[in-house]
């Protein structure tokens, strides 16, 4: 489904990607793991559009996308869910969902799109009416997935989904991460807590320094001695 083909990216003359090759296949949890500044975000961002690549291709369904812009990307079907939720604070729950409904081909669908979002997270149907600002931050969480999801992806782009939430709320993100998959969906996801991350994807990615050092199917990398040591502190 996604192709990345040794990218180069640069934050003006700081070089942050070097020669990144990254695979994902359709219907998958794929896993990008590694430390604070390691490339994970940019990688993302490279994908959706905010930061154009120096060198190297991304492909999408066969087709490129390198360098066009965000909202050409989003219509292809890539959703990127950024780190931190930032929701539209003083919008209402419902009105958040509906702004990731914008493109035509979802608006005249929002209902229905809306009552599969309701299924899959309970607690925004019943706080629909409420101002995103008055949610918890799991809820805020579950809010800014569900307005990506909004846009009827192919494929939805995850960062830190578990950042700053409680260990009761972060084996629920997994879950519904995990949900999303098995109804067919496909994510790429970039998540701090290697552990979780590794026990529920199906291949995974260490980046460091910019570099893809390691790959593998996410059993194998939980297992694997570097892995281990660096990020699981075994």
């Amino acid at each position: 489904m996604l192709e990345i083909k040794n990218i180069d990216a640069f934050y003006g003359k700081t070089q942050a990607l070097y020669d990144v090759s990254i695979r994902v296949n359709q219907a998958e949890i794929v896993a990008l793991i590694g430390s604070n500044g390691a490339g994970k975000t940019t990688t993302l961002n490279a994908i959706s559009g905010l930061l154009r690549p120096a060198s190297g291709s991304i492909e999408f369904l066969g087709e490129k996308i390198t360098g066009r812009k965000t909202f050409s990307i989003v219509e292809k079907g890539i959703c990127h869910i950024p780190e931190g939720r930032r929701p539209f604070a003083d919008m209402s729950v419902r009105e958040n969902l509906e702004m990731g409904a914008y493109l035509p081909r979802v608006w005249k669908n929002r209902e229905k799109a809306l009552e599969q979002i309701f299924a899959v997270f309970p607690v925004l149907e019943k706080k629909q009416n409420l101002l995103a600002r008055a949610l918890s931050g799991g809820e805020q969480q579950m809010l800014v997935m569900g307005r990506g999801m909004m846009s009827n992806p192919k494929l939805c782009m995850i960062d830190e989904p578990s950042s700053g939430l409680a260990p009761i709320l972060i084996a629920e993100i997994f879950r519904i991460v995990q949900t999303l998959r098995d109804q067919g969906m496909t994510i790429l996801l970039i998540e701090q807590n290697v552990r979780h991350s590794l026990e529920i994807a199906d291949r995974g990615y260490v980046i460091e320094n910019g570099r893809v050092v390691l790959e593998g199917k996410g059993k194998d990398l939980l297992g694997d001695d570097m892995v281990k040591k660096a990020y699981l502190g075994l």
